[in-house]
């Protein structure tokens, strides 16, 4: 039986990316040597780092004076990083989920938080709106997807001070006028690369501003200066990235991309508003592209194991709700192909009707 995986993250990658990748296992480029075994300051990986970076940077447009940087340490050492080479006194953060909740905790470590807006009242079920950036805030955060709730940020907002925004989750999803931000940074286990590997795509002008010592590994400055190779990069996880951008490239890039994900996207949505037993959990206007929330009906929560049984009967993996909030996520990242939303689509229709 076909598989269809809607796991939130680590999550579905390309078919080219693990196939490429696992050939690399056993010999890469041509060296004879295994990719888990080859030295990053070889020849052949150092080709692979300036060619991953170079690519990110044509397939988001990214303008000159911005740097392309792929870390350790996961999205959540970026909750500190950034605070630690941006803040001065005081930060802007808005509040839409969990990961912007722990973004501000790691802030507070390093300065006065003024948490503009929030959405915890509804249950992190929409994005708030008419909130003012105080312009003596050193920058402005956002977290532009809610994998946990399912609410995106779909648009470039203007801010009065540096635009800082964790992308871990919709990265290259839709098109991005990186000019609007000084800094972007997501883990990569969503729309990359298996886990282990962190972007950075950062403003060059902006560091060195805080006057603060910051230790050698948390400087950007440090792996700017390196191109990434101040110490050992994560070599397996950024190979699958390079091999997941050349993907993308292939298929028209973000543009391109854009367009298969609002059809996926508005094919479940739509199901989801038209089935008896099925209801959506946030705002219409804030759902997200690539983390589709949802839980049974009114009447029909009984039924939540048995459409949950059901569907992964079906071959569906990965679509229970995250142990916060329950109910159901499909989740429908770059490479989930329009054939597996179809797939739950026609699950969900099958299910309503054995049980009317």
């Amino acid at each position: 039986m076909k598989k269809h995986n809607f796991y939130a993250g680590p999550s579905i990658l390309p078919e080219v990316t693990l196939k490429k990748t696992a050939e690399a296992i056993h010999d890469f480029a041509g060296t004879g040597i295994s990719l888990m075994s080859i030295s990053h300051r070889s020849k052949e990986f150092v080709a692979v780092m300036e060619e991953a970076q170079q690519l990110f940077k044509d397939l988001l447009n990214i303008p000159e004076g911005y740097s392309v940087l792929f870390l350790g340490g996961g999205a959540s050492t970026q909750f500190a990083m950034v605070p630690y080479n941006l803040m001065g006194k005081k930060a802007a953060y808005l509040n839409t989920g969990a990961w912007s909740t722990k973004a501000i905790k790691e802030a507070k470590l390093f300065g006065e938080v003024d948490v503009v807006a929030s959405s915890d009242n509804k249950n992190f079920s929409y994005v708030p709106k008419g909130f003012t950036i105080p312009e003596d805030a050193d920058y402005f955060h956002i977290t532009t997807n809610n994998t946990i709730y399912g609410t995106e940020i779909k648009y470039d907002m203007d801010s009065p001070v540096l635009l800082v925004a964790d992308m871990s989750s919709d990265i290259l999803s839709r098109p991005v006028d990186v000019s609007k931000y000084a800094l972007i940074y997501g883990g990569a286990q969503k729309n990359l690369a298996p886990a282990g590997v962190t972007f950075v795509i950062v403003r060059n002008d902006i560091l060195g501003k805080t006057g603060r010592a910051i230790p050698t590994m948390l400087n950007y400055q440090t792996h700017i200066d390196k191109g990434s190779m101040f110490n050992t990069p994560p070599v397996f996880a950024v190979f699958a990235l390079l091999q997941t951008l050349r993907w993308l490239k292939d298929l028209g890039g973000v543009e391109a991309m854009h367009g298969i994900n609002e059809k996926k996207a508005a094919l479940l949505y739509d199901e989801i508003e038209r089935n008896t037993f099925f209801k959506g959990t946030v705002n219409k206007e804030d759902r997200s592209l690539m983390n589709v929330c949802f839980v049974m009906a009114e009447g029909r929560e009984d039924k939540e194991k048995a459409f949950l049984d059901y569907a992964t009967s079906k071959g569906m993996v990965g679509i229970k709700g995250h142990r916060s909030v329950g109910g159901f996520r499909a989740s429908l990242y770059n490479a989930l192909p329009l054939e597996s939303v179809e797939a739950l689509v026609a699950c969900m229709k099958e299910f309503e009707q054995a049980n009317k």
